[in-house]
């Protein structure tokens, strides 16, 4: 009688290792870290909030005055709202999409985005990206590599990032037209350096 009763939670808990409801758990949780908590960005401001936002999905945030990243959700520095803007962001292999993209708005003093091997990145969340005022202003260097949703509509979307100096793209296996992609570009924003790593 003992024996069935451990059975049968042995047999639920082999029915959740499969790999498509393990697959399904992830997506859900990296949801999770990606909802958007407006009341958290009141209480402690935009950078503190993006800030948590970014580490708790696995990228790593530099400050603006300072030269370490940050890589630790518990040692994010203390101090004075306000005191700890966010230069810098490294996505790589980070769970950030789209529905965390509101984390961003505040953001006054990005300067350089990397954005490699994030799975859930696509055309939508580049043209969230270059439709955030802020960014538009700030954002000088942007980085996209290996990011295998991304297509050519999604690059063509960043002409709206006025001030951008320079775009590195590497390892894009659904940009299709990059010739005409990059000339687009290069006719919104003259100044801009493009670097092209594509097959």
């Amino acid at each position: 009688m003992l024996l069935g009763k451990l059975v049968q939670p042995a047999r639920s808990l082999k029915k959740l290792s499969s790999p498509g409801t393990c697959r399904h758990f992830w997506g859900w949780l990296n949801a999770v870290f990606n909802k958007v908590d407006y009341e958290r960005i009141q209480a402690v401001g935009p950078d503190r909030a993006a800030s948590e936002w970014l580490l708790r999905c696995g990228a790593l945030v530099r400050f603006q005055g300072y030269e370490k990243w940050q890589r630790d959700y518990n040692g994010l520095p203390t101090g004075p709202l306000g005191k700890y803007k966010i230069q810098a962001i490294d996505a790589t292999e980070s769970c950030i999409m789209y529905r965390g993209f509101d984390y961003l708005d505040g953001l006054e003093h990005v300067e350089e985005i990397k954005l490699c091997k994030c799975i859930y990145i696509q055309d939508e969340c580049l043209q969230r990206l270059s439709q955030t005022v802020n960014l538009q202003k700030s954002l000088l260097r942007l980085e996209i590599i290996s990011c295998g949703n991304v297509t050519d509509r999604g690059i063509i979307a960043l002409q709206k990032l006025r001030n951008l100096e320079y775009l590195f793209l590497s390892d894009l296996p659904a940009i299709r037209q990059r010739e005409t992609t990059v000339q687009i570009l290069k006719k919104s924003l003259p100044s801009l350096e493009v670097k092209l790593d594509l097959e």
